[in-house]
């Protein structure tokens, strides 16, 4: 997955946006305010930081050692850091991507997800 498709990836979902508040080179994206996906899109190898299920988040560890690891700079029970270099296949990296925006979604107020259902 290359940088530009990681970045549509991200925005595709329902009422996201990307932000800057750490520094021009990290993307911070956003659902209604909460962050679900932090990446630096000119880095190499390519990393993004993910929202994950802390039973989830053990298991993939342990099938993707060094591709996916406890989240850099994040609460590690909660957040994975996932190498998006090619070795890990682009439809696992989506699958991940959208289980974060959906745990991310999971956790806003029941307003807040009604509003992302309406059209």
């Amino acid at each position: 997955m290359t940088p530009q498709e990681l970045r549509a990836l991200c925005l595709s979902f329902n009422a996201v946006v990307e932000d800057f508040p750490f520094n021009p080179e990290t993307s911070v994206f956003k659902v209604r305010g909460k962050l679900f996906a932090l990446t630096a899109l000119d880095a190499r190898p390519l990393t993004v930081n993910l929202k994950c299920d802390p039973e989830d988040a053990v298991r993939l560890r342990g099938e993707h050692p060094g591709l996916v690891v406890p989240g850099w700079h994040m609460n590690k029970r909660h957040w994975n850091t996932v190498t998006v270099d090619g070795e890990l296949p682009d439809r696992l990296v989506r699958e991940l991507v959208e289980d974060s925006y959906d745990l991310v979604v999971a956790g806003l107020p029941r307003a807040e997800r009604l509003r992302l259902d309406r059209p």
